[in-house]
């Protein structure tokens, strides 16, 4: 296994081009906060700072990051492990510095993966021509093993909320549920559909208030969204708010959420990079149980 280990993290560098990537996985408690847009938008917003940038979507068909570019998904990940398709042919690329890859399927099996599947995979990922230097992971609320362990191996676990009472309930419980059943202790609250600043900074500031003082994690502030109607209109359009109102409120926000993001200090598996990664996310996607976060 550690002959195994060696080789994957190998595949990875080559892949990332070194140990500068971002892994930044978004997260909520719960549906109708526009985890999925926000994610699809600030994509836009990275490639459109020189960055190139992979998506990498668990959501079904109907509710996925592709759909929000007009794109269908005809291959994903589990064709790819399964060697039916090379890797290249299950990206989407809605535009220049931009990747999408469905997972939705192969997230349910990642952690029965047998070693000749992810051998398979990295293998795939890593002749790949150009290095990712960002991975946003829009992970599903539905995960059959309750939490994604992308959200548990990335440098950065972002956590969407909206303003209601229900939204933040169930990302306060989510945060909860995850900093005592794995001790993840540090995540980011990025605020969508709020009606001002003012607005999301007391949410923030209320629901970090509060885990900090019963110990459960720290919570930083990734940025807030406005309610936005060009940002409802565009994502209608199937097109980004970058592309289709430029100038709108929400526009500026992704923008610079963004380019914030690109400086965010990394955590502990900064130490470790593109090895650490790998090695959490095939340990944690075994580890993770379907019952393991409902104590």
């Amino acid at each position: 296994m550690a002959d195994f280990r060696v080789d994957q993290a190998a595949g990875l560098r080559r892949l990332l081009g070194g140990s500068q990537l971002q892994v930044v996985t978004f997260v909520a408690g719960c549906e109708g906060v526009g985890r999925s847009v926000a994610v699809a938008n600030l994509g836009v917003a990275l490639a459109r700072l020189g960055k190139e940038v992979l998506i990498i979507d668990e959501n079904a068909s109907r509710d996925d990051i592709a759909a929000s570019f007009g794109q269908v998904v005809k291959n994903d990940l589990l064709n790819v492990v399964q060697r039916e398709i090379p890797l290249s042919q299950a990206l989407i690329q809605p535009m220049s510095g931009l990747r999408l890859l469905s997972a939705a399927r192969a997230v349910k099996k990642l952690g029965r993966l047998s070693l000749a599947q992810q051998q398979t995979l990295l293998d795939a990922m890593s002749s790949l021509e150009r290095p990712f230097d960002v991975i946003l992971v829009d992970a599903s609320i539905t995960h059959p093993q309750g939490f994604s362990p992308f959200g548990l191996a990335s440098q950065e676990a972002v956590v969407v909320l909206s303003g209601s009472s229900a939204s933040i309930t169930e990302a306060y419980s989510l945060i909860k549920k995850v900093s005592h059943a794995f001790a993840r202790k540090h995540f980011r609250i990025l605020v969508n559909k709020v009606r001002s600043i003012p607005d999301a900074r007391s949410i923030y500031e209320n629901i970090a208030q509060v885990t900090a003082q019963r110990g459960i994690a720290q919570l930083d502030y990734a940025g807030a969204i406005p309610l936005d109607e060009s940002l409802r209109q565009s994502t209608q359009l199937c097109r980004s708010v970058l592309v289709q109102a430029p100038d709108s409120p929400a526009a500026n926000a992704f923008r610079d959420i963004a380019a914030d993001l690109l400086y965010w200090q990394r955590g502990e598996s900064e130490s470790g990079g593109v090895e650490h990664f790998l090695q959490q996310l095939l340990h944690l996607s075994q580890r993770i149980t379907p019952n393991v976060l409902r104590a």
